[in-house]
């Protein structure tokens, strides 16, 4: 009895322990905003295979994840080692043509209709970029963003404007690596 129950459960085992693919799991639903709530900068190995990624797919630098010190009160997911900076410039042709080519991918409908699909399975809560922001509360429509270090738009800094750069913020649980875009990764 105990080899017949071996012979079907294995199989159903080994089965049920291969990784599902991305494309066959069920999308995410639009992530919820989760604002730093702690210091623990250490970049989270989810954050580091998309920050990868992004720069072997569509070229720019690897601008960073973590910041330190962390500053008291901050909401900065840097801070919490899940915000990604891709170094890339917006006064650069070459690069606003990188970042065009990304933000289509991650605000595409993929092909069972399910709109940003690939933002959703990679847990992004928000992109910012040349004083624009996604966000997932919004489905990902963009609208103006202006930095409350900003003043004034025109006399605000390139960096403080995203400018040249793209700032990318994930959900705790993509910064473990634990939604479906990270399947197999």
């Amino acid at each position: 009895m105990r080899r017949l129950l071996l012979i079907v459960a294995v199989p159903l085992l080994l089965t049920a322990l291969v990784a599902v693919p991305a494309h066959a799991q069920p999308v995410e639903d639009y992530a919820p905003y989760q604002p730093a709530t702690r210091c623990s900068p250490k970049p989270k190995p989810g954050t580091v295979v998309l920050g990868r990624w992004i720069v072997r797919r569509y070229g720019g630098d690897f601008g960073g994840i973590s910041r330190r010190p962390c500053s008291k009160g901050s909401t900065s997911e840097h801070y919490e080692g899940r915000a990604f900076d891709w170094t890339v410039s917006a006064t650069n042709r070459k690069d606003r043509q990188r970042v065009d080519r990304f933000l289509r991918g991650l605000f595409a409908e993929d092909e069972a209709g399910n709109a940003d699909a690939r933002a959703r399975r990679m847990g992004v809560m928000y992109v910012i970029w040349d004083d624009r922001i996604y966000s997932a509360w919004r489905a990902f429509s963009p609208e103006r963003y202006k930095s409350s270090g900003c003043r004034r738009i025109r006399t605000c800094s390139p960096t403080l404007r995203h400018r040249d750069h793209v700032h990318i913020s994930i959900t705790r649980r993509a910064a473990r690596g634990r939604t479906s875009w990270y399947a197999g990764r």
